[in-house]
């Protein structure tokens, strides 16, 4: 009897409590889980959907690989239009890579290459050579007009040697461009020797410039003639035949309009 009495009876209606641990269980089973497990899921298997996609037979990285497969194959004819553009801007950009170096260096060996020559040279040659008779005048003139540039005068006239240089040895491989750079060189200089010769020297100093030029003229322009170019074409007429053009042959007048005065030849 005494077990009956300790059991607690079930009363409809009665509100009983849980215990708290269901409790606690239902509310995390409520709680939704972080939105970044859920975002980050679905973004994986997009990609992981598109890199299978594109490397199908027909897919976008597929078809690239085949174009740069073969491209050696192929040629540069053959190869596809975006593996020429793509070839073509890197050698574009290396071009411009290299130029850029090799500018500052060029710079730097040509400024030490002009200013080699000795400062002493210019205005100062004590020589009594022939050719010192011309070269002499040039080099005082281009010391007195020279003090006021941000180059020297040595630069200045190692500057008039290489121009003069360049139209001598384009002059001699036919250059219309060096040839005018060697005529307006040629003019240039006389006209330092008669500025800077004086008065009593002037004319035999300007007449041993003038044919000094002259005489290096017949290098630099060599094949230069002043007569006038004539070209005669002997060759005859082309003669067309169309046999399909057929001139029409004129009918004979009928009989009754033919004069009676005309008969036709008889062989006897």
């Amino acid at each position: 009897m005494a077990d009956h009495s300790d059991r607690t009876p079930n009363i409809p209606g009665q509100r009983q409590e849980r215990p708290a641990h269901h409790h606690d269980q239902d509310q995390d089973l409520n709680v939704p889980p972080p939105p970044a497990l859920e975002e980050k899921r679905p973004q994986l298997a997009a990609v992981r959907e598109w890199w299978d996609h594109a490397w199908e037979t027909g897919g976008f990285l597929h078809d690239h690989w085949e174009d740069l497969r073969r491209a050696p194959a192929l040629g540069w004819h053959g190869m596809a239009n975006w593996v020429k553009a793509a070839l073509g801007l890197a050698g574009i950009c290396a071009a411009i890579i290299l130029l850029d170096g090799a500018t500052d260096a060029l710079a730097d060996r040509t400024h030490r290459l002009l200013t080699v020559v000795p400062r002493v040279q210019v205005g100062a040659d004590t020589s009594n050579s022939v050719f010192a008779v011309v070269d002499q005048p040039i080099r005082s003139y281009i010391a007195a007009h020279s003090a006021s540039l941000p180059i020297s005068a040595s630069t200045v006239y190692t500057v008039w040697q290489l121009v003069g240089l360049f139209g001598l040895v384009g002059g001699f491989l036919r250059s219309s461009g060096a040839r005018l750079t060697w005529t307006a060189w040629g003019t240039a200089s006389i006209a330092m020797v008669y500025s800077t010769t004086p008065a009593d020297g002037r004319t035999i100093t300007t007449g041993l410039a003038v044919l000094a030029w002259t005489a290096a003229s017949a290098v630099a322009l060599r094949g230069l003639t002043l007569r006038p170019s004539l070209f005669i074409h002997n060759a005859a007429p082309a003669i067309e035949i169309r046999p399909q053009v057929h001139v029409p042959t004129p009918a004979a007048p009928p009989a009754e309009d033919a004069p009676d005065n005309v008969h036709p030849l008889q062989k006897r």
